[in-house]
């Protein structure tokens, strides 16, 4: 992939920009489509309604690991100087903060990824969401709550385990990580033959994965062909918000992060408006939990998610795919705290089979 032409025609900010711009689209569109969400994934298998949501989640997960295995295995990408293997990551962080972001994920019935494609299919409760999640990852990213991030994250970290990579800790070579993906696909496929789910469904939470693999793709393309020295990196959406909210009070530029973010809700908008899916929710709507819920949902994934260095696709898919113990160690978190905040609230509720009614992400 040659950059140079587009980096001398508008610049590497621009061209970052334009980049997680193309990404952010297709993300959009994908998970749209799919209703790719994590925590819907989590419900299904723990039996609330059918297989769909588990099958849909499997097949994005399991392509993002095979298909960036297969890039690094190919020698296409490079993962050795991004942040999960340049520097100690923060274990502690990544399984406090992940489970603090699985409750959230269910008080707010939606990950920080799916409550965004909502936002713009026309849930305002989505929309509300997310900005309770970016004032609170801004402040935890680089305002009030930094000391309390700092002093969780410091308490253990991959520098006290011998590094980050699975591999290297199991002493396998890449072709293990294509294998495990490849099973994982496998798995996925026989989850979703089990659901029945349709193949368009399926076939969009795979693309989901593999947009996380173009992204690894295209950054570490970039990083090879810019003046200044980047990171190659992938999707995200907590990071996306904090750094946006710090540019619009610094009056900075944006990059990739901001392309990524403004990309995934044009995408979502304009595929709910082709599919007939946009549509204004409230919070007035009848069986809607209160404002307050989704208020403690949303500062617990806004904190959690920049704790945890990532949401449940920065961490889960993106660090997920390169194989990062601090990433899957987050997202294993994030599934746990999830399944544990539904068990609360099943708990709670005076009709058990009323909690079927809670798996849409709305």
């Amino acid at each position: 992939m040659d950059l140079v032409p587009l980096i001398d025609l508008v610049g590497e900010p621009h061209t970052a920009l334009i980049g997680g711009l193309v990404l952010g689209l297709a993300f959009g569109i994908f998970a749209q489509r799919s209703q790719y969400c994590t925590r819907s994934a989590v419900l299904s298998a723990m039996g609330e309604g059918d297989l769909k949501p588990l099958a849909t989640w499997a097949a994005g997960f399991a392509a993002a690991i095979l298909a960036v295995q297969l890039l690094l295995g190919g020698d296409l990408i490079n993962v050795d100087e991004t942040r999960f293997f340049s520097t100690a990551q923060s274990l502690s962080g990544a399984i406090i903060g992940g489970l603090l972001f699985g409750v959230g994920m269910v008080l707010a019935r939606g990950c920080v990824s799916r409550l965004l494609v909502l936002g713009a299919s026309g849930n305002l409760r989505g929309v509300f969401s997310i900005a309770v999640v970016a004032i609170t990852a801004l402040a935890t990213y680089s305002g009030v709550l930094v000391p309390l991030r700092d002093g969780i994250g410091s308490l253990w970290s991959t520098a006290a385990i011998g590094g980050n990579d699975l591999l290297a800790h199991a002493g396998l070579d890449r072709w293990a990580g294509i294998v495990l993906g490849a099973a994982l696909a496998a798995i996925a496929l026989a989850v979703a033959l089990r659901a029945r789910v349709s193949i368009w469904r399926l076939s969009g939470g795979a693309l989901v994965g593999l947009t996380v693999a173009a992204g690894w793709y295209f950054t570490w393309q970039l990083s090879t062909q810019v003046f200044d020295p980047i990171q190659a990196e992938s999707l995200s959406f907590i990071r996306p918000l904090a750094t946006t909210g710090e540019l619009a009070l610094e009056g900075g530029f944006g990059g990739l992060d901001q392309g990524v973010l403004l990309g995934a809700i044009i995408g979502a908008f304009v595929a709910a408006l082709v599919a007939g899916e946009f549509r204004i929710a409230t919070f007035a709507e009848p069986g809607t939990p209160s404002i307050w819920r989704y208020t403690a949902g949303s500062v617990l994934m806004g904190f959690g998610g920049i704790l945890a260095v990532g949401c449940t696709i920065g961490a889960g898919l993106t660090g997920g795919s390169v194989l990062a113990i601090s990433s899957l160690a987050g997202l294993g978190s994030m599934i746990t705290g999830g399944a544990l905040a539904h068990l609360a609230l099943r708990s709670r509720s005076a009709d058990p089979a009323a909690s079927v009614g809670i798996i849409p992400a709305e």
